[in-house]
């Protein structure tokens, strides 16, 4: 079984690590072909309209769509999660194509511009039950997207405080009455979190999506042939120091 992580533009790199770090097979994709016969995919952090454009320059919309119709787990961080929306605002002038899948409105750099990326620690009870470990997690958000709509059968698994800088002027009034928007949700094989888990040594993320993949191998597969699990090696993250990837701002390559 092996995951692939869209590697055109951004963080990609890193989900590669840390799913390798959980002893999973990772492969970084580039061309349509190599979507054939993974079992899940991960859409990193990146630049949305810069990753649409070489997905279309590179013929990968067609494939990328028939995976995403597939029911193969999929899960979109920071750019990737506005890749997976069904709907966005916010855009740059001319819009971007969307894969779509996550009933919800994706804003696009909600939290506002890169001197307004910031870290912070989320609730994440349903994560931590699911995976161990403490009840919150850090959360790194690089000029980053947020949930402002999403429909009944989207699963919130996060929220976030709004900082007072990041009322964007086309979404000031009657929604920034509640103080608060969701930052990760689930609905079915989608995963999406408008941060980035992979800037951090906390991989439990990685480890919430690749259960996502093996249920649903066991799903598809037939009595008479059902896939060897694997363990994600996951016990030990709180025995590990935190990465200094995100120190002020981001690296260059991750915008």
């Amino acid at each position: 079984m092996a995951i692939g992580v869209l590697a055109l533009q951004g963080s990609f790199h890193e989900h590669v690590l840390a799913l390798r770090r959980l002893g999973v097979h990772a492969i970084e994709v580039r061309k349509a072909d190599q979507l054939e016969g993974l079992a899940g995919l991960i859409i990193p952090g990146g630049e949305s309209t810069t990753m649409a454009k070489l997905a279309n320059q590179y013929n990968l919309f067609p494939a990328l769509k028939d995976f995403s119709t597939s029911g193969k787990p999929m899960w979109g961080t920071c750019a990737g999660l506005i890749f997976l929306a069904d709907r966005a605002t916010g855009l740059k002038d001319g819009g971007q194509e969307l894969l779509g899948g996550l009933d919800c409105t994706v804003h696009r750099n909600f939290f506002g511009s890169q001197v307004n990326s910031f870290e912070t620690e989320l609730a994440v009870p349903a994560l931590a039950a699911s995976e161990g470990g403490p009840p919150r997690c850090r959360a790194v958000f690089i000029r980053a997207p947020a949930i402002v709509e999403f429909g009944s059968s989207v699963e919130q698994i996060a929220d976030c405080e709004v900082p007072s800088f990041s009322a964007p002027p086309s979404l000031e009034g009657e929604m920034f009455t509640r103080r608060r928007v969701a930052v990760a949700v689930r609905q079915g094989n989608f995963l999406g979190t408008a941060f980035h888990p992979e800037l951090t040594s906390d991989t439990r993320w990685h480890s919430y999506f690749v259960k996502m993949v093996q249920a649903f191998e066991e799903v598809a597969a037939s009595s008479a042939l059902v896939p060897q699990k694997f363990c994600c090696r996951n016990d030990s993250f709180e025995e590990m120091k935190d990465l200094p990837i995100f120190e002020g701002l981001v690296q260059e390559k991750i915008l």
